[in-house]
């Protein structure tokens, strides 16, 4: 594993592409079936010509962007950044208790990565170092919350012509302070590859035969990290502690959201990751798939909230190599936590056992790096590398405690 991380190969590369496509006798399935489907296409059983490079503004904007992810490999901006990374290992946030710490605060929600603070009128949504996947936390990355938040906090500026989101101010490098709205229980996920290794992920249930999925009709022949004809969304729902794919039909059926607040949410998802995947190539980048959160204002508006294109929340690929990798079977060079979701399920069953092994620590200052390598390259800043003469938790008790006296 640990010779592979600087070529940000996966742990596993794909020996033939053509053994990625599900057998003649897998049988059809339906997975979240509705009377109602998108059709796509039917699309041969070969490749495609995909060339993500090919759609970059010119010569000079592909060149400067090979220069920037060679920056991912190596060079003084990672080596500085991976001495902090090492050092603060063993100092991740990953609990607050900012219910003991600042004033007003109430009730705390512990989500899979962040703390949600109950402050009146407001949310106080503070973000993390846990990193989750298959419906746990799995470890704690360095400066990863800090990244996750402020990343958020710049597409959620960025897509404001798309959708009014919750944001009312930023207090903290890990924090966010939010409208108070009715959270519609699903999560619109969009997808623009067949890929990904977890139970819901479309390479997944592909590869198992399904064909309808999530209102979507799916063509024979596709294979793992090929490009779709067209986005499509595929949502999700919570059941007890883990996602649960369901149909646009469904939705509305069981009363999750009306039709009217669907059409509104889903129109607004597939633009918002359009608009992404747009500025993402720009910086020589591929968002692959995401996942967007909904909620309902006072005044009844749609607003966006949570988190927005993240590596935790999307996957990422390097733009460049995308074709080639994929004409030779290779498994694309990603800057998310896609190959430590790879680790985990090469070493242990992460759905079932009830322990598990931990992460290299080389591994997980790899990943700490790729966060801020992507904060860097999509929003042309540098990543501001936290002061540790004053802990966290206290800088963040503060203030959050300034910010609360000024809005209340």
């Amino acid at each position: 594993m640990a010779q592979s991380l600087p070529t940000l190969n996966p742990p596993n590369a794909l020996k033939n592409p053509k053994l990625l496509t599900p057998t003649n006798n897998q049988s059809r399935l339906s997975f979240c079936s509705s009377s109602s489907r998108k059709a796509f296409p039917r699309m041969k059983n070969s490749y495609p010509s995909i060339s993500a490079a090919s759609a970059m503004p010119s010569n000079q904007q592909q060149n400067q962007n090979s220069a920037a992810l060679e920056a991912l490999i190596s060079g003084e901006r990672k080596e500085d950044a991976m001495a902090a990374i090492k050092t603060s290992l063993s100092n991740c946030l990953s609990e607050t208790h900012l219910d003991l710490t600042v004033p007003g605060l109430k009730s705390k929600t512990r989500g899979k990565v962040r703390d949600i603070y109950d402050g009146g009128d407001y949310l106080v949504l503070v973000t993390t170092d846990r990193q989750s996947a298959f419906d746990r936390v799995l470890a704690s990355i360095p400066f990863k919350g800090q990244v996750l938040n402020e990343t958020s906090l710049w597409w959620f500026d960025k897509t404001q012509h798309i959708t009014p989101n919750a944001v009312v101010a930023s207090p903290d490098k890990n924090v966010t302070i939010a409208k108070k709205c009715s959270v519609f229980p699903v999560e619109f996920v969009v997808r623009g590859y067949v890929t990904g290794s977890t139970d819901t992920s479309l390479w997944t249930v592909y590869n198992k035969g399904v064909r309808n999925y999530c209102g979507n009709a799916l063509p024979d022949g596709l294979v793992k990290n090929q490009k779709l004809h067209a986005n499509i969304l595929t949502p999700t729902t919570k059941a007890a502690d883990h996602d649960v794919p369901v149909t646009p039909d469904e939705i509305v059926q069981q009363g999750l959201m009306t039709q009217a607040d669907y059409n509104d949410a889903s129109r607004k998802a597939l633009r918002l990751f359009e608009f992404g995947q747009r500025v993402a190539l720009e910086h020589g980048l591929i968002l692959v798939d995401t996942k967007y959160e909904f909620g309902k204002g006072p005044d009844g508006t749609v607003l966006l909230i949570d988190e927005v294109h993240t590596p935790d929340s999307s996957r990422y690929w390097i733009a460049n190599s995308y074709e080639d990798r994929f004409q030779n079977g290779l498994e694309p060079e990603n800057v998310d936590k896609e190959f430590l979701r790879l680790w985990f399920k090469n070493h242990c069953n992460p759905y079932e056992d009830k322990v598990l092994p931990d992460a290299p620590e080389e591994l997980v200052a790899e990943l700490a790096w790729r966060y801020i390598f992507l904060f860097e390259t999509i929003t042309k800043s540098k990543f501001e590398l936290p002061s540790t003469k004053e802990p966290i938790h206290d800088r963040i008790s503060r203030n959050v405690s300034q910010a609360l006296s000024s809005l209340l």
